[in-house]
């Protein structure tokens, strides 16, 4: 059996969680990644509450895996700026103070795994944000000392929530992207070490961050082959002649033609996921593909039902024997 096909319900944020059931229905979908804050609200302690999501997914016969708190996990381990009041709830705001917006945004992520357990899921994808991802080009100059004391701040700041995933029996999946503490191969590897190898600390794998700074995007799963708690199934387009905007993205926005790089829908970019669907049931991962669609230059609607399409036609399971294993007559 085929893993399941779900869409990520935060690119579809102007849309109840019905309607996007609806549409997810109608575009073939298995099930949903929930995305907070616009489709799940964790303050809700109420278990009438959850129970009422519960029956609207199985109303549509949508399977429920996954929640995502990316924007307010940003807030956690990020220099607190302006842009961080534009994503946030305004009680995790508040006066905008870094060390008050910070814990509020490490409650809610504990809030979050409550929520999660009450749904009965077992994985949280979100950010972490990161101390640190202002120094990553290395000028002016500093000590390699300032990089280690930032994976500590982040180890302080994430641990306490961690250790309250763990007693939930819940997970969290960090996106490895810019902008966070882990953005490719190496710097994974240095969050998983800060952290002592948490037991509910792994990633959630989404190729198209990797692809256009030049990571290898599927020996990081081989690399990580316990910690891929959650796969986003995500293409992206660079280009093979030089550009006006280079790999850091320039003050231009997603879509605009002059960048190196653009997210494309599943299928129409780069990324090989051939290799990758090859490289997942190498680990054994079973997870759901999440399709998180953020193609600026196509219509949302279109993008996200041939994304379905093409994801399950690509996906395949392991065989249970090799090919010439009955070759032989003894």
């Amino acid at each position: 059996m085929s893993r399941l096909v779900t869409l990520y319900s935060l690119q579809w944020g102007d849309l109840s969680l019905e309607e996007v059931c609806i549409k997810a229905k109608e575009f073939g979908y298995d099930g949903i990644e929930i995305g907070l804050p616009d489709h799940l609200d964790v303050q809700q302690k109420d278990t009438v509450y959850y129970n009422e999501i519960k029956a609207l997914l199985k109303k549509y016969d949508m399977q429920l895996k996954t929640i995502s708190s990316h924007l307010v996990g940003q807030a956690v381990c990020d220099i607190i700026d302006e842009r961080h009041k534009g994503i946030l709830p305004d009680y995790i705001w508040g006066d905008g103070d870094h060390e008050g917006v910070s814990r509020r945004a490490a409650e809610e992520l504990v809030l979050t795994a409550k929520a999660a357990k009450e749904l009965g899921v077992d994985t949280v994808v979100g950010f972490t944000g990161s101390p640190i991802w202002h120094l990553l080009y290395a000028f002016p100059p500093f000590s390699q000392s300032v990089i280690e004391e930032g994976y500590k701040e982040f180890a302080r700041r994430f641990t306490p929530i961690l250790n309250e995933y763990h007693k939930l029996g819940v997970r969290f999946a960090l996106e490895v992207h810019p902008t966070e503490i882990a953005f490719d191969t190496f710097s994974a590897r240095k969050a998983l070490e800060a952290l002592e190898y948490h037991p509910a600390f792994g990633f959630n794998y989404d190729p198209s961050h990797l692809g256009y700074q030049g990571v290898d995007y599927v020996d990081f799963i081989y690399q990580f082959p316990d910690r891929i708690f959650h796969v986003h199934m995500k293409d992206v387009y660079w280009s093979d002649t030089p550009k006006q905007v280079g790999v850091f993205g320039g003050h231009v926005p997603f879509g605009d033609p002059r960048r190196f790089w653009n997210f494309r829908s599943v299928g129409r970019g780069r990324i090989n996921f051939e290799e990758i669907i090859r490289a997942l049931n190498t680990i054994g991962y079973q997870g759901p593909l999440s399709i998180e669609w953020e193609d600026s230059a196509m219509d949302r609607e279109q993008g996200a039902k041939e994304s379905c399409e093409f994801t399950k036609r690509i996906d395949f399971q392991t065989s249970s024997h090799a090919f010439d294993a009955f070759f032989s007559k003894d």
